[in-house]
């Protein structure tokens, strides 16, 4: 197998979904996006491994794995990431972190729109992620894409292009990426967590 062809796995749960993708090359092989907005720890691995069984492939098959890292749901994005650190360790493979907006951008001149909380959307564009209740900064002249574009599109009248399968995505961007001595997968965050380390001062060491 040439290294153009080699199989990648791609997965993502940093939203209300378990979504996963086998690639090799420019073929898709398998794809599997289920609806859920919990259980994402329990449902992932198993859906790893029917998307692998549908291509006819196993776990040592994999040349590398693409890892969705936000942003989006706090959790659901370190699900991927754990897992996603976990299997490269095990398998001796590398493991690549895409963010959410460069996969539905996949590479194309187009401003992502991503839901955020409270009706707030997150839009990204050439790299820089800026949050609004609905308007586009100027200068942002592309057309929209992602999960949060029809709506946005119908109150700006803007251009509005079909976004690709998100795990498709990561895991075509992480097969012309994903090399050994690149840095692993985090969770991507636009704000720091809500939780706070305790205040109590730590115990004494006794000698």
């Amino acid at each position: 197998m040439s290294a153009s062809d080699r199989l990648v796995l791609g997965f993502d749960t940093s939203a209300a979904h378990c979504a996963a993708a086998l690639v090799s090359g420019d073929r898709v092989l398998a794809t599997r996006v289920e609806a859920m907005r919990t259980g994402q720890a329990e449902r992932l691995m198993p859906l790893l491994e029917e998307v692998l069984a549908e291509a006819g492939a196993g776990w040592h098959d994999l040349a590398a794995l693409g890892i969705g890292t936000g942003p989006g749901n706090f959790t659901g994005t370190r699900i991927a990431v754990a897992a996603g650190r976990g299997l490269a360790l095990g398998l001796g493979i590398p493991a690549e972190g895409v963010t959410v907006p460069e996969a539905y951008a996949e590479d194309r001149d187009v401003i992502v729109c991503l839901p955020g909380p409270r009706d707030m959307v997150h839009l990204s564009h050439a790299g820089e992620i800026v949050t609004t209740e609905g308007t586009i900064p100027p200068g942002w002249s592309a057309p929209l894409t992602g999960p949060a574009a029809e709506a946005l599109g119908a109150t700006t009248g803007r251009v509005v292009v079909a976004a690709p399968d998100l795990a498709t995505a990561i895991a075509r961007i992480a097969a012309r990426r994903a090399a050994p001595g690149r840095p692993r997968p985090a969770p991507y965050y636009l704000r720091p967590a809500d939780a706070a380390p305790p205040a109590d001062a730590p115990p004494a060491i006794l000698p």
